[in-house]
């Protein structure tokens, strides 16, 4: 059982690093957008060439660290990145719009939604960015604070994922990752249930 635990906690390290990385770089450090991600990438880079040294060795009796870092590690991370930040599936998506959406998003809720996919193949994201005019559709007052709107960066720094159809047990789960990368969530209950997810502003 302890074997099992620490397997996977060294699998899930690396996640965690550049996912919480870049949230406190950027929400607490107050570094830009891609000083955070790049901050972040830095470090999973130093742990995932750890992990691929420590393998080597074993292997080969050899670390080639320089190797591993350049050949094996960088790849994999800035694929991981890449991939992260531009694509989400159709099936993750409620529809082509939200789907169309994806890239105004936030990079940061980006990464975070895309490595929570790994472990949630059902995921689906029902809102990102608004404007006005939809509040008005759905028959609400608009608000003028909300973070599905653009702000001054350019992304809307605010998601909806579906919870209807879910168990309990799951969506608690997506809140709790969420927390735990330093992200802002509130359930929404009723007939529009729903989790919203948010990435607040940096503050002075």
């Amino acid at each position: 059982m302890a074997a099992a635990l620490t397997a996977v906690a060294l699998l899930v390290l690396p996640f965690v690093v550049l996912v919480r990385g870049a949230v406190y770089l950027y929400s607490t450090r107050h570094w830009p957008t891609g000083l955070a991600l790049l901050g972040a990438g830095v470090l999973t880079l130093g742990v995932v060439t750890a992990y691929g040294a420590w393998l080597s060795r074993r292997l080969t009796g050899r670390a080639r660290l320089s190797l591993v870092a350049q050949w094996i590690a960088l790849p994999l991370v800035l694929g991981y990145g890449g991939h992260a930040l531009l694509f989400l599936a159709r099936e993750h998506a409620k529809g082509d719009g939200v789907r169309a959406e994806y890239r105004a998003t936030h990079p940061l809720l980006r990464l975070a939604l895309s490595t929570l996919v790994l472990g949630d193949r059902d995921l689906v994201l029902t809102d990102l960015s608004r404007v006005p005019a939809d509040y008005a559709a759905m028959g609400l007052p608009a608000y003028d604070r909300t973070l599905h709107y653009r702000q001054a960066d350019g992304w809307s720094h605010a998601v909806d994922l579906r919870t209807i159809g879910r168990s309990g047990v799951t969506n608690l789960f997506v809140q709790l990752y969420f927390r735990a990368m330093g992200f802002h969530t509130l359930r929404h209950v009723g007939t529009a249930d729903h989790l919203h997810v948010e990435l607040p502003l940096p503050t002075p």
